[in-house]
């Protein structure tokens, strides 16, 4: 990776060495992903059929003869179960061991009701419902994410959504659909892309429509989540913008140099639009990443993918730790890795990042399958006002307000003041008609 000394750039330079990979920024993806988006909210299963075939090579029936949704895009009972089936044992295990943990995690996430006075007669209250219907989407192709499917499916039945919807670029790996169904999820379509993401928002003939989105994809999954949660021909949200993958590993001249590069690979293989960032106060250790990511690269089967990736990450020599974390909050990363003698000391100083992880013996992967915590997470740069998904993302928060004849005397000549200094008498008169009845 180039090696850049930071405090020789200047603020324009700077900037520029951390903007995204420029994969990113194709002036005709917004066009291109409208076009599926409008073709799928007007034509529904045909559509879906046709960029099915188109991107995918899978040829899905629309109907079947009883005219009864679709005869491959949801998959039956029987798929399911033959698909879990072929799961070797050594990999439902390894599914089990990771549903635990993250089960755990966000168990301990439960919300906690607020019911209390904010002065005598005036009740409020925080209150919490399940989101009703939800979309997950999981990112199939060249790397099938297995651990999407928990980390989306198992908040959402923690925390109670009724319908949840999973859709996955066909045909759909065998261990998606085991941990989905081993997740209690019964709804899987195989759709996957920006038709998916329009599929969810619309609905169609077979897949239904949802209240939210979830899950990370490429950039045309990022565009199609975008556009159709600024649609006024919906009303569906998103989680969050979760597009391709970044790690940012902040290392001093403790670290190892072997361990820095396995990281950053293990995000560069992701896709060619994902970006990794080395900063250090060390020029041996950037030095010693470059080789050992030279020698771990060649290894790797997915090589070409990582090395293209690799053309826009780069290092960044810096003056301390301190200076490190600066850089840091200001690139925002997906991922942070604090590879530090002291690194609780560094995170004191964090400000903007998805998720981190602590020392020598925390790579980046742990999180992506089975320490608990969500890999979903918030990317260019939005991990600086975006957090990484949690339990909470699965529902709706809502107050309640009861005022007792006392509360509203006690509180009535306050709102009416505000209410007239705004202009606004029908707000005022609400109170005052209210405040006339009590005095007969």
């Amino acid at each position: 990776m180039e090696i850049l000394t930071w405090s020789t750039l200047s603020t324009a330079e700077q900037k520029t060495a951390l903007k995204r990979s420029p994969l990113i920024g194709d002036s005709g993806l917004e066009q291109s992903v409208r076009a599926i988006i409008d073709a799928v909210a007007t034509r529904g299963d045909a559509a879906i059929a046709e960029f099915n075939q188109k991107f995918d090579g899978f040829n899905s029936a629309t109907k079947n003869l009883n005219g009864q949704g679709s005869g491959e895009l949801r998959m039956g009972e029987a798929e399911i179960a033959a698909a879990s089936a072929r799961v070797s044992p050594e990999l439902k295990a390894a599914i089990a061991k990771a549903m635990a943990n993250i089960d755990v995690f966000h168990s301990a996430q439960q919300f906690r009701p607020i019911d209390m006075e904010t002065e005598a007669g005036v009740r409020c209250e925080l209150r919490s419902e399940p989101i009703e219907k939800v979309g997950l989407y999981i990112p199939g192709g060249s790397a099938p994410l297995i651990s999407t499917v928990m980390m989306l499916a198992l908040p959402a039945k923690i925390a109670g959504c009724e319908q949840r919807v999973l859709v996955s670029p066909p045909p759909i790996n065998d261990a998606i659909i085991y941990a989905a169904n081993a997740c209690g999820i019964t709804e899987i379509y195989q759709v996957g892309g920006a038709q998916a993401i329009a599929a969810l928002a619309f609905g169609t003939e077979t897949i239904p429509t949802v209240d939210k989105i979830f899950g990370p994809g490429n950039r045309y999954v990022t565009e199609a989540k975008r556009l159709v949660s600024q649609d006024g021909r919906c009303t569906v949200c998103i989680d969050m913008p979760a597009g391709p993958s970044e790690v940012l590993v902040i290392a001093d001249s403790d670290a190892n140099c072997e361990f820095i590069a396995a990281d950053l690979l293990s995000q560069a293989e992701h896709g060619p639009d994902s970006q990794v960032i080395l900063v250090t106060d060390s020029q041996a250790i950037a030095d010693g990443v470059n080789d050992a990511l030279t020698r771990q690269l060649a290894a790797l089967p997915r090589c070409d993918i990582a090395a293209t990736a690799l053309l826009s990450s780069r290092t960044f020599v810096v003056d301390d730790m301190q200076q490190a974390a600066q850089v840091s909050n200001q690139y925002g990363p997906e991922h942070l890795i604090i590879q530090t003698r002291f690194p609780r000391e560094v995170l004191k100083n964090i400000r903007a990042a998805g998720s981190i992880f602590l020392g020598a013996y925390t790579p980046e992967s742990v999180g992506d399958y089975a320490s608990g915590t969500n890999h979903v997470l918030p990317t260019y740069g939005y991990s600086r006002a975006v957090s990484s998904l949690s339990l909470a993302d699965f529902s709706r928060r809502f107050t309640v307000q009861e005022l007792s004849a006392k509360g509203l005397i006690g509180l009535g000549q306050a709102v009416m003041t505000l209410a007239s200094n705004e202009l606004l008498d029908a707000h005022k008169n609400a109170v005052a008609v209210r405040l006339a009845s009590l005095e007969k």
